[in-house]
């Protein structure tokens, strides 16, 4: 079945850096363009950045940009999400997407707290 686990969230000094991971299974990954997406307490969820198939691609939120990047490995079927000089209000649960067509997959989430 279709799975998408994301990992390396945590809690971090303002700063500081995290690399998010997310692992990918049961559907042909290099078909699929990849996101980030991150949701904070009351408020929407909102798209952080986005790669391509290949990875030749890739786009920001103007909020990230410069601080956060996206890449992708698709021989280990893995995005990650590479954060530095993260902010209190990167604070968020970061979910990674998987969308081809109609076809979009979510993972469950990972917890990313940025606090002195």
């Amino acid at each position: 079945q279709v799975q998408l686990v994301e990992s390396g969230g945590g809690l971090v000094r303002p700063g500081g850096s995290l690399r998010l991971s997310c692992a990918a299974s049961g559907f042909t990954f290099s078909d699929y363009a990849m996101s980030w997406h991150r949701q904070a307490p009351g408020k929407a969820r909102e798209l952080v950045a986005l790669i391509t198939t290949t990875g030749g691609s890739t786009n920001y939120a103007n909020s990230v940009k410069g601080r956060f990047t996206i890449s992708r490995d698709n021989a280990k079927n893995t995005v990650y999400l590479q954060m530095s000089s993260l902010k209190p209000e990167d604070t968020a649960v970061y979910f990674c997407l998987a969308h081809w067509g109609s076809s979009n997959y979510w993972g469950q989430g990972t917890q990313v707290t940025v606090s002195s």
